[in-house]
Order: C-alpha cells, then structure tokens, then sequence
C-alpha cells in the first residue's frame, strides 16, 4: 500500500559522532522524499564533523576520521539539507528522540532557523514497539520478510524505515493511511521542544519535565526565579530548548506590556 499524502514527507536517518543530542555531530545524512504523486528523490551526503569520531563508534557504522576528512561540514550542507525538508513532513525509525532532535541542533548551529511548526512527525519505531516491540533489522525481516544488508548506513536504514511504515499500514487496521493521523499514534508525549525538557501540562502550558522545578510551570519560575533563565541559557541544553525559553521569556515580556 502507498502512502496518501497531502504533502511530501521525508524519510530521513542519521550516523552519528555519538548519542548526545547536544554534543554529537552528523557524519551521514540520508533522506528519501516520497511525494503525493509517488514520485520519490533520494540523496545522501557524508559530512565532516571537524572533530574525531571515536573508534567504538567507526565500529558500528563503518565511518571513519580518514572517510570524512574531505567531505563537507554541515554547515557547507546546512541549505542543501533544509531545502530538500523545509516543505515536507518527517519520518524516521527513533527519529523523534534522536534524529529530529539532532537534526534541529545542527541546524541551529548552521544558522538556520529550525522548527516544526509546518511540519508532523511519524516515528516508524514507536509503531514498531508499540504493535510487535522490536529491532530495526527484526521490524525489517517481520513486516517486509527481508535480512537488513549494510544495518548503520544511512541509505539502507532509511529505505527499509520507509518499506516498513508501509507494511504496517497493510497489516494493521486501526492505522489510518494519513500522516497528521500516523504522527499522533507515534508521539509518546507533547513537549514543546525537541528533546522532552519542556513539556506541556493538562491545560496545553510549558512546565519543566527535570530538575529542581519538574512540574512547574515554566513562566512561573521565571518570575519567582529570574536566575535559573541565565543558569539554564549557560548550561548543556540543547540549542532547541534555549530557542524555546527564550520565546516563552519573550511571550511574557510582550503580555506584560499589552
């Protein structure tokens, strides 16, 4: 079964420096646009982290320092990249956790103004556990009977991502054919920035989901504690999550003089 589609959507995977959405770097970029027409557009691109890929990491994709040394960096990619998604919805297998989130950070990095505003997402992972509760190469073999050959590249990872989501439209009923319908099936929690920091409470408001203030709403403690703003701005967070403070501290500020 094709996908019915109002607008393109990107299937996309990544391979990484690492697992740290803040810190890691994009050493592979792999995207399948699949249009309404069913027509599809498939690029990959290797691309220079400019730092050192550890060697446990080179083991599992087979990337390497010496591979990338003359590939470009992300940056030198950045509009490449963005003009291929920036019209289209996304989808990944554990992209809502990892690649988007990533994805987003890079972007920022490079100066491109990143969100999900226009867009949905359909993680083909959070279908997978929530109906069989398995493996990329196991969701592969079960829903497509075919071995995943070359599992931790880009390009092979993302072309089964696709097969599979298609499959489980096949065999499950209570899977509507939809991409808005796909993607909230497949999100675990609203959050209001990539990676779960801040997330949105019963009545639709940003509250912190860590720390000290977990539950608190995010605009009062910004006024009982103007400090823990500047503490969070400086500290580890992802670039996402500070973009997302920051418009919520800008929001008040604007409230506040209407």
């Amino acid at each position: 079964m094709e996908l019915k589609l109002n607008k393109p959507i990107c299937f996309f995977d990544l391979e990484t420096t690492g697992t740290d959405v803040a810190r890691d770097r994009i050493v592979e970029i792999s995207i399948l646009k699949v249009f309404p027409n069913g027509n599809k557009e498939s690029k990959t691109w290797l691309v220079n982290p400019e730092r050192p890929i550890p060697a446990q990491v080179t083991a599992i994709h087979g990337i390497s320092d010496e591979k990338v040394a003359n590939e470009p960096t992300f940056k030198a990619l950045s509009k490449q990249i963005y003009n291929m998604i920036k019209d289209s919805d996304l989808a990944g297998f554990n992209s809502d956790r990892f690649d988007i989130p990533l994805l987003a950070e890079e972007m920022l990095r490079a100066d491109i103004d990143f969100d999900m505003k226009n867009m949905v997402s359909v993680d083909v992972q959070t279908i997978f556990h929530k109906m069989e509760k398995r493996t990329l190469g196991a969701a592969y073999k079960f829903y497509c009977d075919k071995d995943l050959e070359n599992a931790h590249s880009a390009e092979a990872d993302t072309t089964a991502t696709y097969e599979i989501l298609k499959a489980q439209i096949d065999r499950y009923d209570e899977l509507e054919n939809d991409v808005k319908s796909l993607s909230e099936f497949t999100t675990r929690r609203q959050s209001a920035d990539f990676a779960g920091f801040i997330i949105y409470n019963k009545d639709k408001e940003e509250v912190f989901s860590f720390g000290k203030h977990k539950g608190k709403k995010v605009e009062e403690v910004m006024e009982e504690e103007p400090g823990y703003f500047g503490w969070l701005l400086n500290a580890d967070f992802p670039l996402y999550t500070k973009k997302v403070l920051t418009a919520i501290k800008l929001r008040k500020l604007n409230n506040k003089l209407m």
